[in-house]
């Protein structure tokens, strides 16, 4: 699927296919459309009857193919358990309280392999690589002679939410393409065709990525988030053992990302008056943040951050929930120095 804002990197690509690089990096923030965009120019590359601007006509051989995940001349290599979207992959393992997700050397050789033999339609073929970060160093060398040395009329199209984690050497034989951010209008104009109310809410707790904004109105995380927050937002009264226990059963992932966006908007509030990340807690932060100390918030942000480390390996949940949440509520209540994390 092309979005609005892809529309016109979409012309500029389709409008000049011989002179496409035999591989390109699609790079930027997770949750703006990239793999979703890559599908579609696969799509309209492999189309046999193209309309007059290079978009797939959608009734031809190869789009019904492609439609049903059937295309022999389109490859898509990916962790095994990665889904359909455009998460990043971090993020979805964090989430899921896995190991982090890879693409292992032996799915690069299978694909390999598969490359080496002549297309089945004897036209292009498509390889899309998603995310491509997720390839571990073995993975990523393995690719790299395919990569010098590709087949005539390959395509690979890597899709990348962190580029700098790719090896400089796979970086190099990429045609590097920065992905369009879309405006905050285009953004919320989006959303609301998808239905959604308050947009503005869930996209500023995005970072202004529409695909991601959408994604956390579904679960229950709208929710959890508000419960969560209000908790947060009472920190005079709050009991941080008790929280930390109910927060438990909850995505430590969700966990930190708002305790780090609460923080950065109280920081903000404090030195600006603004507020990025929840808007729809604006009146409680901008109070809280009149009697904060901002040398021991930015001593509690480091804390959130060393936290971080803790969601890639085991550890025990609760004990650091009740660390973190603890020294919050002595960094608001003005108590002694916190204990770092």
């Amino acid at each position: 699927m092309t979005y609005p804002w892809q529309e016109n990197l979409k012309r500029e690509l389709l409008g000049n296919q011989a002179g496409l690089s035999h591989a390109l990096l699609l790079h930027g923030q997770a949750g703006i459309g990239k793999r979703g965009f890559a599908e579609e120019l696969a799509r309209d590359l492999l189309c046999e009857h193209p309309a007059d601007n290079g978009s797939a006509c959608g009734r031809c051989v190869a789009c019904g193919w492609l439609a049903a995940g059937t295309h022999p001349d389109f490859q898509l290599l990916q962790p095994d358990s990665e889904t359909a979207g455009d998460t990043p992959s971090e993020e979805a393992v964090a989430e899921k309280g896995k190991k982090q997700i890879q693409i292992t050397i032996a799915q690069v050789r299978e694909l390999i392999n598969a490359v080496n033999l002549s297309s089945s339609r004897g036209g292009r073929r498509v390889i899309l690589i998603h995310p491509a970060e997720a390839m571990n160093v073995s993975a990523a060398n393995a690719l790299l002679k395919t990569l010098e040395e590709p087949q005539s009329n390959t395509l690979f199209i890597l899709v990348s939410h962190q580029m700098q984690r790719l090896p400089a050497t796979v970086r190099s034989r990429c045609l590097k393409i920065a992905m369009p951010m879309p405006t905050r209008q285009q953004s919320l104009d989006w959303l609301a065709g998808q239905g959604m109310e308050h947009p503005e809410i869930s996209l500023a707790q995005a970072g202004n990525a529409p695909l991601r904004a959408l994604d956390l109105t579904s679960g229950g995380y709208p929710e959890k988030r508000a419960a969560f927050l209000a908790r947060l937002g009472e920190a005079q009264d709050m009991d941080p053992l008790a929280l930390a226990e109910t927060s438990e059963k909850l995505e430590l992932a969700w966990v930190l990302n708002w305790l780090q966006t609460w923080v950065y908007d109280l920081a903000a509030a404090k030195t600006s008056g603004s507020i990025r990340f929840h808007l729809d807690f604006s009146d409680k932060i901008m109070h809280l943040a009149k009697h904060v100390d901002l040398v021991r918030l930015f001593d509690y942000q480091h804390d959130l951050l060393s936290a971080q480390k803790a969601l890639h390996h085991p550890l025990n949940t609760r004990l650091l929930l009740e660390q973190l949440l603890l020294t919050y509520w002595q960094v608001m209540n003005r108590k002694q120095e916190p204990a770092r994390v």
